[in-house]
């Protein structure tokens, strides 16, 4: 297609500008990837209110509990509650180019860590990065976003 006109340009441009802005955030439905294995463990949709994210699991797709694991390590209000349509991200908000200062919980342990997310591969990927203490330590996984 070609575009004779800077004004014609412009049009075409601003019309791609919201698919581009959605890639640019993690808010939509991302496939988890384990970073010991490399298959899908889960489909976590992230959601964004207040200028805050929140990460929900929506299906586990693999567990060593079976298809509708609990959590049986969890304390508190999510002990031995179902992994499916648990929070497990929240209070994440963006610091420049990432997103950083909230928490993710690890259903398989129960334990909560601080978390980084970076966006990858043109808005494909998100590279969560649970730690404790400084951002340099901890273990990251790079989920994947599922198509619309």
């Amino acid at each position: 297609m070609s575009y004779r006109t800077p004004a014609l340009l412009a049009l075409a441009l601003l019309a791609g500008a919201p698919a581009f802005a959605a890639e640019n955030t993690p808010v939509g439905t991302w496939t988890t990837i384990d970073d010991a294995t490399g298959k899908p463990k889960s489909i976590v949709q992230i959601t964004e209110t207040d200028g805050k994210l929140e990460g929900k699991v929506l299906e586990v797709l693999q567990s060593e509990q079976g298809p509708h694991p609990v959590c049986k390590a969890c304390d508190g209000e999510r002990k031995d509650k179902p992994v499916e349509g648990m929070v497990i991200l929240w209070d994440v908000v963006k610091d420049g180019d990432v997103w950083d200062g909230g928490r993710i919980l690890d259903p398989k342990n129960g334990k909560t860590y601080k978390v980084k997310l970076t966006m990858l591969d043109g808005g494909q990927k998100l590279d969560v990065h649970g730690y404790i203490g400084f951002a340099l330590l901890g273990r990251s996984q790079v989920w994947e976003r599922k198509s619309p």
